[in-house]
Parts: C-alpha cells; sequence; structure tokens
C-alpha cells in the first residue's frame, strides 16, 4: 500500500488493472489513431493582437507580419488536416479577427468536413456583427477567455480595461446567434486561490465547454509561477467533482496527469462497490499530448509539437503536415512511452498520461523529462509499467 493524494489506494496491480481499463477505451477519439493523425490541429493564424496578457506564449504585438500565410496556404493546411483524419481544426491567433479573411477559412474548413472553432480576442475587433459573420461561414464553436472572477484582475491579466465586460458581452452575442460557447480560463499560482469563484461564473455562462489550462513557463509566461503538484491535486479534486455535476464538459490543458487522477477515483468507486463515475475528458486512454493528437502551426507556418513545447519540426512551406506529423523523429518520439525519464519513465500511469511534455521540456529542457508538478510517486520498479 502506499499513500495517494487522498489516502491510500492500493496495490500496483489494482493501478495497473485500473490503466488497462483506461486504455481500452480506444486509441484515441472515436478510435483516431495518434500515429496517423492528431486528434486537434491548432493554427496561430496571425501573432498580432491588442492585448498584453501576462502568460502569453507567443508574446503577441500588434501589426501583422508579412510572412504570415496567405488565405490560400491557409487553405492547404486545413486541406492537409482534412486529408490525414483530422476531425478538429481551431483558427487562433495572436487575435484571429485581425484577419479579414477569418470566415473564409471557417468555410473552407467546413466544405472539408471538419469541425471549425476560433478564439477571438476580447478587444474592439469583436462584435456582434464579426460573430454573424462566423455563425454565417458555419463555424461550430467559438472560445472566449476569462482568467479571474472580476474585471480588475482580468483586465489586469489581459493588459487592456473593459476584456472582461467585453467577453460577458460577446457571451451574449454568441448565444443570440445560437454559437456554442467555450471558456478558457489558465491557472498559475496568481489566480489558484479564484478556482472557485471561477466555476461557479462558467457555470452561470451557458457554455458547452470550459477548458481549464495549466500555466506552462514559455514566452511571457517565464515570469510567471505555476502551480505546485499539490496545488494540482486540489484543482483536479474540485474539477472532477464539477464534471460530475455540470452538463458542459470540463476539459483540463497541459494537466495530463489528471488522466491518473480519474484512474484513481474509479478505483476508490469500484472498492466502494459505487456506480462508475460519469465519463469524463480524463477517462479515455491515452492523453492529448505534444505531438500526440496535437500538432500546432504558427503564423509563418513553422510546425511544433504544441504551441507550450517550442522545438520546430518544419514548415508547411517546405513539407505537409502528414509527413511531418507521422514521420518526424520528435514526433516519434513524443509519441513512445518508453522515450520518457525519471519518474514518468517508471510509472505505471504513462500510457493513459505521460504527463505535460511541454512543461517538463520548460522547467527541465528535455522534452521526455518528468512531470515535475505531479505529486504522485510511482509504484512501479525501474523499467517495469504497464505499457
Amino acid at each position: 500500500m502506499r499513500p495517494g493524494a487522498n489516502g491510500p489506494i492500493g496495490s500496483a496491480d489494482d493501478f495497473h488493472r485500473e490503466a488497462r481499463q483506461a486504455r481500452s477505451h480506444g486509441a484515441g477519439f472515436k478510435g483516431l489513431d495518434f500515429a496517423k493523425a492528431p486528434l486537434l490541429v491548432i493554427w496561430e493564424s496571425t501573432r498580432s493582437c491588442a492585448l498584453a496578457c501576462k502568460h502569453c506564449r507567443a508574446a503577441a504585438l500588434m501589426g501583422r507580419d508579412p510572412e504570415e500565410l496567405t488565405t490560400a496556404e491557409g487553405f492547404r493546411i486545413i486541406d492537409e488536416a482534412a486529408a490525414m483524419g483530422t476531425p478538429l481544426f481551431i483558427v487562433s491567433g495572436g487575435d484571429p479577427l485581425q484577419r479579414p479573411d477569418l470566415p473564409e477559412l471557417i468555410r473552407h474548413g467546413k466544405e472539408r468536413g471538419l469541425r471549425m472553432g476560433t478564439i477571438p480576442a476580447a478587444t474592439p475587433r469583436l462584435t456582434r456583427e464579426r460573430l454573424a459573420e462566423l455563425k454565417a461561414a458555419g463555424v461550430d464553436q467559438v472560445a472566449f477567455s476569462l482568467d479571474a472572477p472580476s474585471a480588475a484582475a482580468h483586465d489586469g491579466f489581459r493588459g487592456v480595461d473593459g476584456s472582461f465586460a467585453k467577453v460577458l458581452e460577446a457571451v451574449g452575442w454568441a448565444h443570440e446567434l445560437d454559437i456554442p460557447v467555450q471558456i478558457n480560463t489558465c491557472f498559475a499560482a496568481w489566480n489558484f486561490k479564484d478556482l472557485d469563484a471561477m466555476a461557479e461564473i462558467v457555470q452561470g455562462l451557458g457554455i458547452v465547454f470550459w477548458e481549464v489550462f495549466f500555466l506552462v513557463p514559455t514566452g511571457r509566461g517565464k515570469a510567471m509561477d505555476g502551480l505546485s503538484a499539490e496545488q494540482f491535486e486540489h484543482a483536479f479534486a474540485k474539477l472532477y467533482a464539477l464534471s460530475q455535476k455540470v452538463k458542459f464538459v470540463v476539459k483540463l490543458t497541459e494537466a495530463q496527469h489528471y488522466r491518473r487522477y480519474t484512474v484513481q477515483q474509479e478505483t476508490l468507486r469500484r472498492r466502494a462497490g459505487a456506480a462508475p463515475a460519469r465519463p469524463t475528458m480524463g477517462a479515455s486512454a491515452p492523453a492529448v499530448n505534444a505531438g500526440k493528437g496535437f500538432l500546432f502551426v504558427d503564423h509563418r507556418g513553422d510546425v511544433y509539437p504544441s504551441g507550450f513545447l517550442p522545438m520546430v519540426i518544419g514548415n508547411v512551406r517546405k513539407a505537409t503536415l502528414q509527413s511531418l506529423y507521422r514521420e518526424h523523429p520528435l514526433m516519434l518520439g513524443l509519441r513512445d512511452p518508453a522515450r520518457l525519464t525519471g519518474k514518468c519513465g517508471v510509472c505505471e500511469f504513462r500510457v493513459v498520461c505521460s504527463g505535460s511534455r511541454a512543461r517538463a521540456y520548460a522547467m527541465t529542457g528535455d522534452p521526455f523529462g518528468a512531470e515535475e508538478a505531479c505529486a504522485y510517486e510511482p509504484v512501479a520498479e525501474a523499467g517495469k509499467s504497464v505499457a
């Protein structure tokens, strides 16, 4: 027996059994094979943005880069994502509303059978008219960022007065236009105390998806403190409980060890004879991670395993998304749990979790290193795991 974050949980055999059950849920989204295609492609269509967010991975600035991918090049990467079998495509930024061709890009993706989303910045460019254009183009979901429960705190974090009020206004417009709404929240040391208050706010916004990001210290975020391992466990407990009672999806990003947490909770429920929990975004295996179910293209066409893992693997002007995703050595390595080192390398949850590869790189300089923000200590012996 070993003490877990919530008291004694069980033996290695229990962990192996639950991990195998989680793995049996499939290779990915509706059986998607992450070795062949990512679940999600995010294209940073522009780095231009009027906000000055303290955590911005891209250090966005005003002014369009003349080397941005053109509309035709945007169409091509959308085509390549669809041909590869990727179901989800997000046009992000910067502020994607800085691109006048955003509706054309959304429409093109819909014509290729993709589920299309975008993440407009809360600036004066965000109007009901612009949202109506996106609705007409067929956008499936629009995400807005909300990081604190008060205007003063949120606006201070985003660097522009009025951004909190603009988000709430835009949520109302989206509902009027019948556009499904997602809220993105980034938690770090500065706003961890606000997790309960933020959960209360999002429950009142009529959303379909709450994406909870956890800070990776890259870009401007290097100057900020992330959560401790113990704070992650507290966040997992609160968000897991929330996911069991709300109608919207609660998705954790850069917190792959939440998969381990959900398996542990199912172990406890099974032993207590309780009914299985409602499925959560942490229930299936494997976790989407940098280079494994995920691909990021920046505004100039450079391709990365993730926007938070700044290791360029090629450029779309010289290679296809398919060849970079399926064949690049770094991508192959990121999908191989045998490459993990430190405690992640011997952890019995390394397939269902594998830790944030972006945070490992940011904290250790090694994309295969240990997830230092994980409180769990593996019970597996060196060289032995459920992989």
